[in-house]
């Protein structure tokens, strides 16, 4: 027997659509630019949406990017970003001239593949919003370019305006030209770093040094050799010891990683974390696809086969999301091939044109140790800023409220109840995990959505229990994937059946009732009827 169609399900409710596309590509990168085009000449109708230019107020939180309140008046201007984009990255013209469907400054805050909580399409839906409304789009497959995100070390004054990440920093300067600061220190002398103090110089930025904490840098030796020669000191062995200024950042101070010697001041306006970078995974883990904590690849990436492919079969991975490799940032042309092998394996999917194409090898397997200068960062400033050292900006959770598992000191509570509460005590009833360690700090929790902080809280926890951050379980994503105004899901409206009923998915008419009424039985099926008695 067939059940009966519940109008005051949950999983039954619908929302609007728009037309339905085969293909979707999720960041405009080089790599998903390449896979757009590449599906485009291979016969898939292809809707390519990227969030950027992004809302100067998602910039004021740090969103997408650790952008550190370093951009000019400039991003209030969103024709004016729009051309500079358009500059910055001609092949979304060749894109517009295939006639893919391009949709810039539009973020994909959510995607939903079938089951039970999508019962009522046969497709998988993408939730898409730019500044004004939201809405959903059903595909068939997608391939998610998101590319990667800053991966901030804290350090003592690393809260103050001015302390910026290095993808941010290469996006107001690339993208945007909208990077506000003069004078810079670049943190960090890998590819990333030594990467971000090139870009400056050429830009004509002044910068007074680059800092790194082992003993010599671990990018490549050509970029430390035109730097160099450029005049431009390079700082090994060095970790941060503090900063100057109280409104923002005014200069830092540099001391020995190893704890002996002399301090340097060094004057600036801006502090570019560039140690490294993390993938953006936030939309395969909401979406179900595998994942594994991959060090050499920058962390927790999805688990994919030679093509991108996911475990999910109409979802593939393209560029930076799927890995970060050194020869990857240095050369666009890695990312352009793993979009055009993501678009191939779409086409053949879709059944598109499959015709093999001419692609280079794959690369080698990645082999850079990434976690090792991460914890020695990290370790290093954890020894200088102490326990009053901020982990999570955006709640004020400092290091002691992170180990000692405490709600941040802007909530009242009785200290004496936290007393014997602990990482150790509490890693006695289980495997700490990150999403346990949210509800009860608040670290995460914040505006920002965890980006400046889950790195390191991921490694702080690992160096508490004596465990690699590999064992750390991932923490969770949810949609929306990028903070949302209410209103930009105004749209999103109830069925009038489901309106009707809303005491029906609880079985608690009383929640309706006004407080001087009394209780009364739940309104019977489709009665539509909030008050109950009141209407007697």
């Amino acid at each position: 027997m067939t059940p009966g169609f519940d109008p005051t399900s949950i999983a039954r409710k619908r929302f609007t659509t728009r037309p339905h596309v085969p293909l979707v590509v999720v960041g405009a990168g080089p790599a998903g630019l390449a896979a757009a085009i590449a599906a485009a000449g291979r016969g898939i109708r292809t809707l390519l949406v990227d969030e950027n230019p992004v809302d100067p107020a998602l910039m004021g939180l740090d969103v997408p990017l650790f952008f550190g309140g370093r951009m000019d008046a400039s991003v209030q201007n969103q024709g004016r970003l729009m051309e500079r984009l358009l500059e910055a990255r001609p092949a979304i013209a060749e894109a517009f001239d295939l006639g893919i469907d391009v949709q810039l400054g539009v973020v994909a805050w959510g995607a939903y593949d079938r089951g039970p909580t999508a019962a009522a399409y046969a497709k998988p839906l993408l939730g898409l919003a730019d500044g004004e409304k939201s809405w959903l789009q059903s595909f068939d497959a997608m391939i998610v370019a998101a590319g990667a995100r800053d991966l901030p070390i804290a350090f003592p004054g690393w809260d103050k305006p001015g302390v910026m990440g290095a993808r941010a920093f290469q996006a107001l300067l690339g993208d945007y030209a909208a990077f506000a600061g003069r004078r810079i220190v670049v943190l960090g002398g890998g590819a990333v770093g030594l990467s971000c103090a090139v870009a400056a110089r050429a830009a004509g930025i002044d910068v007074a040094a680059v800092v790194e904490i082992d003993a010599a840098v671990g990018g490549p030796a050509a970029l430390a050799d035109r730097l160099r020669r450029d005049g431009v000191p390079i700082h090994a062995g060095r970790c941060v010891a503090g900063t100057r200024g109280k409104a923002e950042v005014e200069g830092i101070t540099l001391a020995p990683a190893s704890g002996q010697g002399e301090g340097i001041e060094i004057a600036c306006d801006t502090i570019v974390v560039a140690i490294d970078l993390a993938p953006c995974i936030e939309m395969f883990d909401l979406l179900g696809c595998a994942c594994s904590y991959r060090p050499d690849l920058g962390g927790y990436v999805p688990v994919v086969d030679t093509q991108g492919r996911t475990s999910l079969p109409h979802i593939f991975a393209a560029g930076d999301c799927a890995g970060i490799a050194d020869g990857a940032l240095a050369d666009p042309a890695h990312a352009e091939a793993s979009g055009r092998r993501a678009a191939l394996a779409a086409a053949a999917l879709l059944g598109g044109d499959a015709t093999p194409d001419e692609l280079p090898a794959l690369p080698a397997a990645a082999t850079t140790d990434r976690e090792g200068p991460r914890l020695r960062w990290l370790n290093a400033h954890v020894r200088r800023g102490g326990d009053d050292m901020i982990v999570c900006q955006c709640e004020e959770v400092r290091v002691r409220d992170l180990v000692g598992v405490r709600p941040p000191r802007y909530l009242a509570y009785d200290e004496t109840r936290f007393a014997k509460r602990n990482l150790h005590a509490l890693a006695v009833e289980g495997q700490v995990n990150q999403d346990q360690i949210k509800r009860l700090t608040r670290a995460g929790m914040g505006a920002c959505q965890g980006r400046r902080c889950r790195d390191q809280v991921q490694m702080l926890l690992a160096s508490q229990g004596n465990c690699t951050p590999a064992e750390i379980p991932m923490a969770s994503y949810r949609a929306p994937l990028r903070p949302l105004p209410i209103g930009v899901l105004a749209d999103q409206d109830e069925a009038p059946e489901i309106r009707a009923n809303w005491s029906a998915w609880f079985g608690i008419a009383s929640q309706w009732q006004p407080h001087w009424l009394e209780p009364v039985d739940a309104p019977s099926e489709g009665s539509g009827s909030l008050f109950g008695g009141a209407e007697k």
